[in-house]
């Protein structure tokens, strides 16, 4: 089973200073394979927690490669929820990424372990709409919920704003998943590449340092 690694998030962040340089990243250090996976950006200010910049990702497998330098970006630069990630946020940001394995069908809607499970819904609404939407497994236990919470806040984020009902929730067909993860700030990052390259990455000429 292919692990989530270091040089994943290291070929995230160069896949994204790449593309602000209008440059082709340099080939990954680590090998091919197919998996779902995602990439998740996170913005550290003044030493707070880390706030969600942008996460997006494919619940289908993959090549490992291609994947994460498409959802690098896709993350990074067309997360709805976001404005795009600026050059200058760099110093601040820290990358997430996740691949998902263990892909099991739930006998009813609370059948998963919050901090364990990753977890799917797919429904049709009270106007026959399909509806689906995800959350990875760090999600729910982060903001603390139980199996409930997560399921209703995931019906609201599949788009559904009518009443939620415990026969809605009973229509849900759940998947969970289990994923490994691997996140690395940009200041761990940069001495990565200082050291393995022999200088620190530079953005049309600007220096980053570890701010």
């Amino acid at each position: 089973m292919v692990l989530a690694n270091k040089e994943m998030v290291v070929y995230c962040f160069d896949t994204l200073i790449a593309h602000y340089n209008s440059e082709e990243a340099a080939p990954p250090a680590f090998d091919e394979g197919q998996h779902p996976l995602f990439v998740t950006w996170k913005k550290v200010v003044n030493g707070g927690e880390p706030r969600l910049r942008g996460c997006i990702g494919t619940l289908e497998a993959c090549q490992l490669i291609n994947g994460f330098r498409d959802y690098a970006l896709t993350s990074a630069l067309r997360d709805r929820r976001f404005p795009p990630i600026q050059a200058k946020e760099l110093p601040n940001l820290e990358c997430t990424v996740s691949i998902l394995t263990d892909y099991e069908t739930a006998n009813n809607y609370l059948d998963w372990e919050v901090g364990k499970h990753g977890i799917i819904i797919e429904f049709v609404d009270d106007y026959n709409s399909r509806r689906s939407a995800t959350y990875l497994p760090e999600v729910p236990a982060h903001e603390g919920w139980t199996r409930v919470e997560a399921i209703d806040s995931l019906i609201r984020k599949a788009g559904f704003s009518g009443p939620i009902t415990e026969s809605l929730r009973k229509r849900i067909k759940l998947t969970c998943y289990q994923s490994t993860l691997f996140t690395m700030h940009y200041s761990d990052y940069a001495s990565h590449v200082k050291a393995t390259r022999g200088a620190a990455p530079t953005i049309a000429g600007a220096k980053l340092g570890n701010h």
